[in-house]
């Protein structure tokens, strides 16, 4: 069912001419109810999104497709207002609910949602029925080009690779000139070089088109290569909202840390401060471990969280010398696990233990097993300091 509703919502769209300029601000202002087994879940949310990418990031359950589905018309809110460009889509108040097909608001979802029996070319050529055959022609030949499958157009979507499909289900999402573009985790399932590369195609039609672009995503390293802004969500509302490094770099809310890519998290007390070297000790939780900080405001027997990222930490089987790192924690090796080609190491520093990342090269270059004496390196400012 849900994938004929968004098929539906690209067909019969009402074309954009040149004499209709695109706008380049989507405003959502919403609220929406869903009762589930472990209560009621609330989404939330109020935002201005303008020309470009803006990322939204978050958990599983945090309410991302929702709102899409919300913005594209396939779900009703319960409240609210949706606007592009000032046009409203929905609005509660004016009791206004322009349906999905209605909206032009390009929409893809993880699962392409292709039509198999169909080419590429009359993927594409799906949403513009209501043109004569000649134009519906010329303007699927022209969108293939753009995103450079015109040769795949004689074939059906069994008969290409991955990365081809996502180019198709994205020239069927832009062959009407959309005035906003939702894409739900469309590289997932694809590989860096072919993700760069379609990502570069979807930037240069943007450059001339200049619409808002929803990017949902699970992975932290798409929030700093695509996004001009990110919003973080959390059980439905948003936690966090701004430039990526300022969202994801420096996060001060523990919810935000962890989707950020936090490994480490741990219950610090401040023991003293350094004001005149612009830092503070922090004792780890009930143990003996210490780390230097950057200096907040705070005072000594002050309670706060610290935040440090595995692939920040540096691990030595003899005690480093002449390192400009503050923080040098004597160590056992608890537990070594593989992930693809990124070891994972859990290391128990005086009952704080630490997540550390290392390559192949390096657990093997340093002989790595469960216990190992180590010392772990932590730089001061890659401690992320963060409230109770």
């Amino acid at each position: 069912m849900a994938v004929k509703v968004k098929i539906a919502s690209t067909r019969q769209t009402p074309l954009q001419t040149s004499a209709q300029p695109i706008s380049s601000e989507l405003e959502v202002r919403i609220r929406k109810r869903f009762p589930n087994p472990e209560g009621t879940f609330n989404l939330n949310v109020h935002f201005r999104a303008l020309a470009g990418f803006t990322i939204l990031f978050g958990g599983s359950g945090a309410g991302k497709t929702t709102l899409l589905d919300c913005i594209a018309g396939l779900t009703d809110p319960d409240d609210g207002r949706i606007a592009v460009g000032g046009e409203d889509l929905y609005d509660s108040q004016k009791k206004r609910n322009v349906a999905a097909w209605k909206r032009r608001i390009g929409y893809v979802h993880q699962d392409l949602a292709l039509f198999p029996h169909l080419t590429a070319e009359e993927n594409v050529a799906y949403g513009l029925c209501t043109l004569g055959a000649a134009e519906r022609h010329a303007r699927s030949r022209q969108m293939l080009g753009t995103f450079r499958i015109d040769h795949l157009r004689d074939r059906r979507p069994a008969q290409i690779s991955g990365g081809e499909r996502q180019r198709v289900a994205l020239a069927r999402a832009l062959v009407t000139e959309p005035r906003a573009l939702l894409l739900d985790e469309p590289l997932a399932a694809l590989d860096r070089p072919t993700k760069s590369l379609l990502v570069g195609d979807l930037r240069k039609w943007n450059q001339h088109h200049r619409v808002p672009i929803l990017f949902v995503t699970h992975n932290g390293e798409e929030v700093f290569a695509l996004g001009d802004e990110v919003i973080l969500l959390d059980a439905g509302r948003i936690v966090a909202q701004g430039q990526p490094h300022e969202v994801m770099r420096a996060p001060r809310l523990e919810t935000v840390a962890h989707l950020s890519g936090f490994e480490n998290i741990f219950d610090a007390t401040v023991v003293a401060l350094r004001e005149d070297r612009g830092t503070m000790t922090c004792r780890l939780g009930s143990g003996a471990a210490e780390l230097e900080t950057p200096l907040i405001r705070a005072e000594v027997g002050s309670r706060l969280r610290v935040g440090v990222r595995a692939g920040d930490l540096l691990l030595a089987t003899e005690h480093p010398r002449g390192l400009s790192a503050r923080n040098i924690l004597p160590g056992t090796v608890r537990q070594l696990e593989q992930r693809d080609v990124i070891v994972s190491a859990m290391v128990d520093c005086g009952g704080a233990e630490f997540e550390v990342h290392l390559t192949l090269a390096a657990r093997d270059g340093l002989e790595l097993g469960p216990g190992k004496s180590v010392w772990v390196v932590v730089k001061t400012h890659s401690c992320h300091l963060m409230a109770v």
